[in-house]
């Protein structure tokens, strides 16, 4: 079998199951450009894999299919190391939909190299300035609060802070698929990379929120279908409070309560903010006009009152 492999793809990550959710995430960061194209191999309710170090690019469909026939983590990072002449210099970790979690950090790694297995997760690291950054995340990630993505997240930052790779940083990537086996392949929860960055870890944390961001908006739009009203428009403050510079949240809440409650009054109060410090305030209004022209607004006159009310 021939083996496609980056170049020493010095590498810290985690692989994780969230035990409430479901969900299945990686993280990671490295000092080379696009890290997020190689390490992280996920599928909706069936697991998650980082493949890492002198990359074995392989590990992650060969360890996928493996995981989609019920074999447990301990025997996929098995299998995966007996199939490769170059294990020693590789480095995997995998968690499975029981949340089993195991990995392999090859001998022949560039120090400092490590991994350690924890409940659900594990956290992986080679080539790194020091020996404490495999503790440093597995503490972090325990100890963190918030959704799997803002944990994972914790996790990469303790690294960062222990001065993470050797050369510095450069790209980072952090994905999250839902625990459901029967959600579609290509469902992604997160699906964030930084490519080429001075901080990748503080840039993926900017994404992270504004993703976070999007996601509770999403909660507020199910609400207000379900016609619960004032929990909608808390989870819509609460998104815009997370991501201010979202103009998007607020344009697109405005326009769906005006349009399908007709609350024009708490419509207009959320859009006036928006409009007032975006220097495109005339072209989102002309967007309001060609949606009621194209019918993507339903209700009679709502561009109309809308746009009197903001002009």
């Amino acid at each position: 079998m021939k083996f496609h492999f980056t170049q020493l793809n010095s590498t810290y990550s985690i692989v994780a199951r969230d035990p409430h959710t479901g969900q299945f995430g990686v993280a990671v960061q490295t000092h080379q450009m696009s890290v997020g194209n190689g390490v992280p191999w996920l599928l909706p309710g069936v697991g998650a894999i980082a493949t890492q170090s002198l990359t074995n690019i392989s590990f992650g469909p060969m360890g996928l299919r493996m995981l989609r026939e019920g074999v447990s983590a301990t025997h996929v990072i098995r299998a995966l190391v007996a199939s490769d002449d170059g294990e020693n210099r590789r480095q995997v970790a995998v968690v499975d939909s029981q949340g089993r979690a195991a990995a392999h950090t090859g001998k022949g790694c560039i120090a400092e190299a490590g991994h350690h297995v924890g409940e659900g997760y594990s956290v992986q690291a080679n080539m790194m300035t020091r020996n404490t950054v495999v503790q440093a995340m597995a503490s972090a990630y325990e100890s963190a609060q918030g959704d799997l993505a803002q944990r994972m997240l914790a996790a990469l930052e303790a690294a960062q802070a222990e001065d993470g790779d050797i050369r510095g940083m450069q790209s980072s990537a952090l994905v999250v698929v839902p625990g459901d086996v029967h959600a579609p392949e290509w469902k992604k929860d997160y699906s964030l990379r930084v490519d080429e960055h001075e901080n990748p870890v503080v840039e993926l944390a900017r994404l992270v929120r504004n993703r976070r961001a999007q996601l509770i908006d999403e909660e507020g739009s199910a609400l207000l279908e379900n016609g619960q009203h004032d929990a909608a428009l808390a989870k819509w403050a609460e998104a815009r409070a997370l991501a201010p510079e979202q103009e998007e949240l607020a344009f697109w809440q405005g326009v769906t309560l005006a349009d399908k409650t007709g609350d024009y009054e708490t419509a207009v109060s959320i859009l006036k903010p928006m409009l007032a410090a975006d220097a495109r305030r005339n072209e989102w209004i002309e967007l309001i006009r060609r949606l009621a022209n194209c019918g993507l607004i339903e209700r009679e006159g709502v561009d109309v009152d809308l746009i009197r009310s903001l002009e």
